[in-house]
């Protein structure tokens, strides 16, 4: 499973989408990526790759775009 999949599939798993659903998807547009589904999302992420994200990341990740680039750039995960 390449980094990408890996990444999708948390999103696809955690908020209960399709892969179809990914791009563009923001922090609030659907009911599953609340707050609370905010922190499921990120323990995800964190357990998937094995990182621990800081405070200021979590709440930047506003976005799957912005999720990724937050990875590549500050967790070292290349897509």
């Amino acid at each position: 499973m390449t980094q990408l999949e890996k990444y999708n599939k948390v999103f696809v798993d955690t908020l209960e989408i399709n892969n179809e659903d990914l791009e563009g998807l923001k922090y609030q547009d659907i009911p599953a990526w609340d707050s609370v589904g905010h922190m499921t999302l990120i323990a995800a992420l964190e357990d998937a790759f094995a990182i621990m994200m800081d405070t200021e990341d979590i709440i930047d990740l506003s976005s799957y775009e912005k999720g990724k680039e937050i990875l590549e750039e500050r967790y070292d995960v290349e897509f």
